[in-house]
């Protein structure tokens, strides 16, 4: 069994995102999913590598760690991205969750959702909403629908169509203990 647990990110996490990031276009441009993300390593484009230096800053930002190994980043917020339609409730948004491809089958995205619902029921909110690329073989929406996500409202940020899910605590979740 391996010994997993999330931690508060800092800048000293930037290389570690960056890595994360470029595993995924590594791996989404070889499934034909070049559209969410380009074909380019984000360390390669000084764009995301400054957007990524902001991700480090933000005090949302948990990376999981699985036996002394990064396997994840989540960036929570009370605040949703700026493309999503706003709600008229308090909410938790999940800005970033990201896993490194290593650690595949190990349910690192799940706990990190987890640990973000768990957030929400700590602060006392009831919704919690996250976006993502709708385009492709749609994999990624039903990843978080599998989670216990559902599906609310599409947008379209130039060329890009993403889908807002959201999950309501009152829907079952249990209050966990804290895991970091």
């Amino acid at each position: 069994m391996s010994h997993f647990v999330i931690r508060s990110g800092d800048s000293g996490d930037a290389d570690t995102l960056l890595c994360f990031f470029d595993e995924a276009v590594e791996w989404l441009v070889a499934r034909g999913s070049s559209k969410q993300w380009g074909t380019e390593p984000w360390s390669a484009v000084p764009k995301r590598v400054e957007r990524v230096k902001g991700m480090v800053a933000d005090p949302g930002l948990r990376i999981a760690v699985v036996d002394g190994e990064p396997a994840g980043a989540l960036i929570v917020s009370e605040e949703h991205d700026p493309h999503v339609p706003p709600v008229n409730e308090r909410e938790l948004y999940i800005r970033l969750l990201i896993t490194s491809r290593r650690f595949t089958g190990q349910r690192v995205g799940g706990r990190l959702l987890e640990y973000a619902l768990d957030e929400a029921g700590r602060r006392g909110i009831d919704l919690v909403r996250v976006d993502c690329w709708a385009g492709g073989d749609g994999d990624l929406q039903r990843y978080y629908e599998s989670q216990g996500f559902s599906p609310t409202v599409r947008f379209t940020v130039d060329d890009w169509v993403g889908q807002v899910l959201e999950r309501r605590l009152g829907s079952g979740i249990r209050r966990r203990g804290r895991h970091c």
